[in-house]
């Protein structure tokens, strides 16, 4: 498990494009036949990638969360990017098509990452892709029952303007309305054709770090995601499938040469999704 350690926001001024990178930026979360985590000092929160590829995957205890498993103190979202796989947690097993979101509580064990089968034992749709589950983890201090999320399922928000090229649907699955949690807040956003920024004006919440994981990105385009303070922006050219910390104190707002989808997971001191400050855009630098 990768550690990365908290960053001040006077650290960022001084830092180069690979120093920015290095601290904030996940260029590889998916990688074939391996579950790959990331533990961020910043709220604790561990997040990374599993991708069966054909064979069935463990959700590991590395020894830097220090728990005889996994979800021991923590609780997890998980949000599959690829084809239709499956989670078995606690003796139940979850079928998750693509968009689905499974949150698993405190305290499940034995959780087991797999692509989907078929009734004789091979794979569900040989021509489809294999399942590649995206995991936003953050401890827990009591236990909520597990709750799978299937496409569509979540709370569905309608925002921004196709005149400021932000027009998207916001589905919220993991919140204080909807599957309940300790800490963790998480739901995917999908931009309409022709609208690339994914939101506007940017803002920081104080209270929470939050974490993107940008996909449906076309291999010729990237997404620029602000970062630093509102007065010390700086940005991050970010690919498909690709994720990003920001920090509590971090504008983060992106805009894309093309449209995309990212899934978007908080934790820290509250769950209100309202609870921002807004900047300006006349007012950054």
């Amino acid at each position: 498990m990768e550690q990365r350690y908290a960053t001040h926001p006077d650290q960022v001024p001084g830092m180069d494009t690979q120093g920015l990178r290095d601290a904030f930026l996940l260029e590889q979360v998916f990688v074939p036949g391996e579950v790959t985590l990331v533990y961020t000092h910043h709220d604790r929160i561990v997040l990374g990638g599993a991708v069966p590829a054909g064979t069935v995957l463990t959700l590991p205890a590395d020894p830097e969360i220090r728990s005889e498993y996994f979800l021991e103190h923590r609780e997890v979202g998980i949000v599959n990017l690829g084809g239709t796989g499956t989670v078995t947690a606690g003796g139940e097993t979850f079928t998750m098509p693509k968009g689905a979101c499974l949150y698993l509580g405190r305290g499940t064990d034995g959780v087991e990452l797999a692509d989907a089968t078929s009734a004789d034992g091979g794979p569900e749709d040989a021509a489809q892709p294999g399942a590649q589950f995206y995991l936003f983890s953050a401890p827990a201090h009591t236990t909520y029952p597990n709750a799978l999320v299937l496409p569509g399922e979540g709370n569905r928000l309608e925002l921004g303007d196709p005149l400021t090229s932000n027009r998207r649907t916001l589905n919220q699955y993991v919140h204080e309305n909807g599957v309940r949690s300790c800490q963790v807040v998480m739901g995917v956003t999908e931009l309409h054709p022709g609208s690339m920024w994914n939101t506007m004006p940017a803002h920081t919440h104080d209270r929470r770090t939050e974490c993107y994981l940008y996909f449906d990105v076309p291999d010729d385009a990237r997404v620029v995601h602000l970062c630093g303070e509102p007065d010390q922006t700086r940005h991050l050219l970010v690919a498909d499938r690709q994720a990003v910390i920001s920090p509590s104190w971090s504008v983060h707002s992106g805009v894309g040469t093309a449209s995309y989808s990212f899934v978007w997971a908080m934790a820290g001191e509250n769950q209100a999704f309202s609870d921002m400050d807004t900047f300006p855009v006349t007012d950054m630098r």
